[in-house]
């Protein structure tokens, strides 16, 4: 039975609805122009108080929960950056699959920040836990306040859009991990490169356009990581051929979403996948961003 401190909450996995990269920055970094949307895919994020120590566990065997778990740096960069002498207990139930392209890791480690926000009594408003998150990674502003966003810079810089209209999702990552550092390093920005009307899209969330969004899906990084793993292009052909209003690849990959009409028809896409393609499926839908008295909470449209 779990102790009165203890918190649980849910961290939202996201997909890219549109992708662009600009330029590389001065800072080694590049320069991005996206639109992300959170999805009801999620891991559940247990935080307790403890004596001293912060301490991480999960019930996923593969997943590492030392320091190199963005998880357990959330929970140090707060304990040291605001002189806190207690610990927490952090335990991670995963659903989010690992290396997919869906901020699984930056998801938990703004779950950590909220919770910690409440647990700790810090009172940080949004936009302080924002700025953290972005020294963690450039998708954790976004998890900590979800829903349906454009981002900008690395990423960290948000602006909120118009929800997107409520639809069903069909998630397929097949079996092989994608390195982020990778894609973008080898991606090379030439007159070839078809990128997404970003714009467009904006219009379309703007005028509840659900199939004029499906018809905008665009993501650049598929230019590096689909000739590495054609596996992807295969799952992409599958969807578009069972009735996907759009279909993309979220984030650098390798996990790829088609936007589905209703839930009858994402379940029929998901059996056929599993017939003909090698892949985790999921079948999820939209969540929609509610700011409530304790932070940010997601609701299943």
């Amino acid at each position: 039975m779990k102790d009165r401190q203890t918190i649980s909450l849910m961290a939202h996995a996201k997909i890219n609805l549109t992708l662009d990269v600009l330029h590389r920055r001065d800072d080694g970094y590049h320069e991005v122009k996206m639109i992300m949307q959170s999805i009801g895919l999620a891991d559940t994020v247990e935080i307790s108080e403890q004596a001293s120590d912060i301490t991480v566990s999960t019930d996923l065997p593969a997943l590492a929960c030392d320091q190199s778990n963005l998880a357990y740096r959330a929970a140090v960069l707060l304990r040291e950056r605001f002189a806190i002498h207690r610990g927490a207990r952090i335990h991670l139930i995963k659903k989010i699959p690992l290396a997919a392209g869906l901020a699984g890791g930056s998801s938990d480690a703004a779950a950590v920040l909220r919770g910690l926000n409440r647990l700790w009594d810090l009172k940080l408003t949004m936009q302080a836990l924002q700025t953290l998150g972005a020294e963690l990674g450039s998708d954790v502003p976004f998890c900590l306040q979800g829903g349906t966003m454009l981002a900008v810079g690395r990423g960290e810089l948000l602006s909120g859009l118009p929800e997107l209209p409520p639809c069903w999702l069909v998630l397929a990552k097949p079996p092989v991990d994608v390195s982020t550092a990778w894609v973008y390093g080898n991606y090379r920005n030439n007159e070839s490169i078809q990128h997404p009307d970003t714009e467009k899209v904006i219009r379309c969330l703007q005028e509840q356009d659900l199939s004029g969004v499906a018809a905008g899906l665009g993501n650049v990084l598929e230019t590096v990581t689909i000739p590495a793993y054609p596996e992807i292009a295969a799952i992409k052909r599958c969807l578009q051929e069972n009735g996907a209003l759009g279909v993309l690849m979220s984030g650098s990959g390798p996990t790829v979403f088609g936007i589905m009409p209703d839930q009858a028809r994402a379940k029929r896409a998901a059996e056929q996948l599993e017939q003909q393609v090698k892949a985790q499926i999921i079948i999820t839908n939209t969540v929609t961003r509610v700011v409530g008295e304790h932070g940010t909470t997601f609701v299943a449209d």
